[in-house]
């Protein structure tokens, strides 16, 4: 018996801990879903270097009280899935979000981003923001603005004085 609750104390650690070190965790429900369809949802998700776990609600509301997460509590109702995600912050909510649109059975219930439980609204915003690279490509089209800017100015000068020389 005590072998049995001493199991349980490593399984309510490693959950706790594996809220503690991810950047995301998306908590959903999976009813619904077929055994496809999940596979294909973990095939997704692994390819991103993301976990996604299903334990006991009763295991993860103590490891979320344990974390001090405890507004999580409250979407741990029916058959949860958490996936974790400790590089990308973003990966695993568009994943998730974009698995949904595909498959109504998928519900997306909340989460913990950087360590602040997230609701339902902000995991649909996260997901709709782009991923690393796109927001690197977009800081750079806005640096390079002024450049390109002066560039055509010179250009529309050099060819008006070409122009008078003429």
């Amino acid at each position: 018996m005590s072998n049995i609750i001493e199991q349980k104390k490593q399984l309510v650690e490693e959950i706790k801990d594996k809220f503690l070190a991810s950047e995301t965790a998306v908590v959903v429900d999976y009813r619904g879903l077929d055994v496809a369809e999940v596979t294909e949802l973990r095939k997704q998700l692994r390819e991103a270097g993301i976990e996604f776990k299903v334990y006991k609600n009763t295991m993860t509301r103590r490891a979320v009280e344990a974390a001090e997460l405890n507004d999580l509590s409250e979407t741990l109702v029916g058959p949860s899935a958490i996936a974790f995600s400790n590089d990308d912050v973003v990966a695993p909510a568009r994943i998730i979000n974009d698995f949904a649109k595909q498959h109504e059975a998928l519900e997306i219930k909340g989460g913990v981003i950087q360590g602040s439980v997230a609701s339902l609204e902000q995991i649909k915003e996260l997901a709709d923001l782009p991923n690393y690279e796109g927001m690197v490509s977009m800081l750079l089209s806005v640096l390079q603005a002024p450049i390109r800017n002066l560039a055509y100015a010179t250009k529309a000068i050099a060819d008006q004085k070409e122009e008078q020389g003429a």
